[in-house]
Formats: C-alpha cells, structure tokens, sequence
C-alpha cells in the first residue's frame, strides 16, 4: 500500500470506530425513551448471538472419526456450565475456548 491508501485506510477505521460509538447517543438522546423494539433487541440478541456461535463451532463436528467429538461435547459442557454458574457470556465463551483448546493440544 501506497502512503496515500494507508493514510486512507486508518482515516476510514477511525471514523467507523467514532459514527458506531456516537450514532445511538444521536438516535436514542437521554431525553427520549428507548424505543420498545430497541430494548427487546437488547434482551434477544445476545442469546441469539450464543446460539450462533454455538452452531457454527458444532457444524464441522465429525462423530464418526477423530476423536468423535468429544472435546467439542466437554467443552460445551463446560461453556454452559460456566455460564449457569457466573452469568456472564464472555467469560462462559472465554472458558470454553480455553477448555477446547487444552483438550485439543493436551489430551487428544
């Protein structure tokens, strides 16, 4: 990359970074409420958001071959039980990741 396009390039992720902090203090000023589709967003998209996360790191999963799965089954158990345990979602997600990762190096 030229010094021109990099120039460019930074000024872009910057002002991406600055409209996605600023534009819901715009759109949802402390003086308005919330709208009510707003605030079911905020409560469904996270677990939403788990859900996904957990089919697409299942979806290549080979029961038949391999080591047949189980490190994916421990480490969803550990997922899910971190999460009934501290409710807190990046922890549960960070928990699980590092459980999956040591049974994968370690163990099998």
């Amino acid at each position: 990359m030229s010094l021109t396009q990099q120039v460019i390039t930074i000024a872009m992720v910057v002002l991406g970074t600055v409209l996605t902090r600023f534009i819901p203090f715009i759109l949802f000023p402390a003086s308005r409420p919330v709208p009510k589709f707003i605030t079911y967003l905020g409560k469904a998209l996270p677990g939403a958001v788990f859900a996904l996360l957990v089919v697409y790191s299942l979806r290549s999963v080979d029961v038949l071959s391999g080591s047949h799965g189980i490190p994916e089954l421990l480490a969803t158990v550990v997922t899910v039980a971190l999460h009934l345990w501290k409710r807190q979602m990046l922890f549960s997600i960070a928990g699980g990741t590092v459980c999956y990762m040591l049974l994968v190096q370690l163990v099998f």
